[in-house]
């Protein structure tokens, strides 16, 4: 018999990974976005193997609209980490990009100082593929970052809508990142994100923007006090900052520390990863389950049938799901 092919040797993977040897992690990320059968027992069998190295990172997901600096903020952050010794992973939840090795690519060449350090990792999303998918994989991939050594784990959303909740439901300090003016900025805050924030932060509070800045965060404060905060043990912050100068950037991570203190401390720190390990494996059950209709010809074939009937009301959706689940055999 042939001996394994190295992609699928697990505990090679395994020893590579934890020598901190970026070439064996970036490969063994590829096995995890795989949907390869094959691949994909692989990777559930690296996983469980790394699973006591895994855990200790400081997580923390960013959003922000485009246009306000997420990249150069994480460049900034990113660069100060590691110039202070500590090694940053950056991730990307991108389920709306169809280009090739998704959106982060790009915003590599405003991340030019952390791109070119040695104990900063950046890594985009599948290129495509539903969210739940995405998510999945970046939480996968979080893991691996993790058994590397990598001791702060970056999640940027790039994608809209749901992807910040998968963001928020996988990290463990969620920040949301805001341009200075108080006025369309505020009317477009969307609650449910700013429910999930353990922290706003206004970015560009630099030269003639500083008044402006400073009278976002006010507003944006005054917001906040008629919302319930995402956790008992923690108020959310409104701090003001300049990627460009890199002005209130440590005081930005000073907070993100506060916070794990604090969570830490009460135990819901490990209570919500606890959630999020569920929330987890729920979402990659229904990934699986959802596979054939995407994979499978026969039941792709018959699927815009099925649906037109149902639109026509010549088919109960009772009765679709009934066809569809005898397709799938289940």
């Amino acid at each position: 018999m042939a001996s394994p092919v190295p992609f699928l040797d697990v505990d090679r993977l395994a020893r590579g990974i934890g020598a901190g040897d970026r070439t064996v992690l970036s490969r063994a990320i590829t096995l995890i976005e795989s949907k390869r059968a094959d691949h994909r027992r692989a990777a559930a069998a690296l996983t469980q193997t790394l699973l006591g190295a895994t855990g200790k990172a400081v997580r923390v997901g960013i959003t922000g609209a485009p246009g306000v600096g997420k990249s150069t903020t994480i460049d900034a952050l990113g660069s100060m980490l590691t110039g202070d010794g500590r090694k940053v992973a950056v991730l990307a939840v991108d389920p709306s990009s169809r280009r090739t090795g998704g959106s982060i690519l790009a915003d590599k060449t405003r991340m030019a100082r952390l791109a070119n350090e040695a104990n900063a990792f950046i890594r985009p999303s599948p290129a495509s593929g539903t969210l739940g998918g995405v998510a999945a994989k970046t939480r996968e991939t979080m893991l691996l970052c993790e058994a590397a050594g990598y001791d702060v784990v970056l999640v940027e959303t790039i994608g809209i809508g749901q992807s910040e909740i998968a963001v928020a439901d996988m990290t463990d300090f969620f920040l949301v990142l805001m341009l200075p003016g108080a006025g369309d900025e505020l009317q477009g805050l969307k609650k449910g994100i700013v429910e999930l924030a353990d922290m706003i932060a206004i970015n560009k509070a630099d030269g003639d923007n500083i008044g402006r800045a400073k009278a976002a965060a006010a507003a944006y404060r005054a917001a906040l006090h008629i919302l319930s905060p995402r956790s008992p043990n923690w108020s959310p912050p409104v701090v003001t900052y300049s990627a460009l100068t890199h002005d209130g950037i440590a005081a930005l991570w000073a907070h993100v520390l506060d916070h794990r203190a604090k969570l830490t401390a009460s135990g819901e720190l490990a209570a919500r990863r606890g959630e999020q390990q569920v929330k987890w494996m729920w979402t990659m059950l229904e990934e699986r389950l959802f596979a054939p209709l995407r994979s499978d010809r026969a039941l792709k074939a018959a699927l815009p049938r099925i649906e037109a009937e149902v639109a026509a009301g010549a088919l109960a959706p009772a009765a679709a799901v009934d066809k569809l689940a005898d397709l799938l055999g289940l």
